[in-house]
């Protein structure tokens, strides 16, 4: 089920649960910052459109829209892309070169003229906000970009600092750190699984970068709401990941296990 909250000044959460056979559930979010230019940050999965649609009926008429700042191009974030484009003639896309050319490939490219192309470092104003991008410090695709917003100091992270957790709050602030981090570890070991291989001291160097933003509130595509002081937290889970233990999905022999488990029809073993 989609559903909307609001989670700070300007901002509302368009999010939903995605559940993960035998490793919990994780959020799925989309936000909706409303000014003098509203702006959509994503745009839901492709499966569940129709509901993305309806929820951001009820936070914002999609007629008001000016912007919508694409962090990259994956089928939780680009679900309602090409509706609201050809809904709405005036909405420009914040995206980057990398995000325009994988658009094109997916049969649905998007319109030059509707598209406003930004790289890490460089900043955009949106009616009264003026929104930095930034590259997080994980992520599962070298599109991904996500943004400080000048006004506010929230700080959007993309997929960067999700947890997979086992029951899903509006706030971050209700997770024990354990739990918390338990969850993020896992969840970056999923999503960024080169993390494990990659320098500690390069990480550590962009970790720090990080947290001199010093953000009011965080904001991930798969974390709830957070405030800005859980910050410090959120980079000492990166931080342990690299030493933590790999993830291997199932393999076939446990698949079929799982699917023997819940009375569907038993496959073969051998190949045949």
């Amino acid at each position: 089920m989609t559903r909307s909250f609001t989670a700070g000044p300007g901002v509302d959460v368009i999010t939903t649960t995605a559940a993960i056979p035998a490793l919990g559930s994780i959020a799925i979010n989309a936000f909706v910052l409303h000014g003098s230019e509203p702006l959509l940050v994503d745009t839901g999965t492709v499966a569940g459109s129709a509901d993305f649609l309806a929820t951001l009926r009820s936070v914002i008429d999609p007629a008001a829209l000016r912007w919508i700042w694409l962090t990259h191009t994956d089928f939780d974030h680009i679900g309602s892309l090409m509706a609201l484009v050809e809904e709405n003639p005036r909405i420009r896309v914040i995206t980057s070169f990398l995000g325009v050319g994988i658009m094109g490939l997916s049969g649905t490219p998007l319109p030059m003229d509707r598209v406003h192309l930004i790289n890490a470092g460089q900043s955009v104003t949106v009616g009264d906000r003026r929104l930095t991008a930034v590259k997080p410090p994980t992520f599962d695709s070298p599109i991904t970009t996500g943004f400080v917003d000048d006004k506010t100091g929230a700080l959007f992270s993309s997929d960067c600092f999700g947890a997979v957790l086992p029951e899903v709050p509006d706030n971050a602030g209700d997770l024990g750190t354990a739990e918390l981090q338990f969850g993020q570890i896992r969840w970056a070991s999923i999503d960024s699984p080169w993390i494990h291989d990659t320098d500690r001291a390069q990480l550590g160097r962009k970790l720090d970068q990080f947290r001199a933003i010093d953000p009011s509130m965080v904001y991930s595509s798969h974390l709830p709401p957070a405030a800005g002081a859980m910050l410090e937290v959120f980079v000492e889970s990166l931080a342990k990941t690299p030493d933590a233990e790999r993830f291997e999905g199932p393999d076939q022999a446990a698949l079929e296990a799982m699917l023997a488990g819940l009375g569907g029809p038993p496959a073969p073993m051998d190949g045949s």
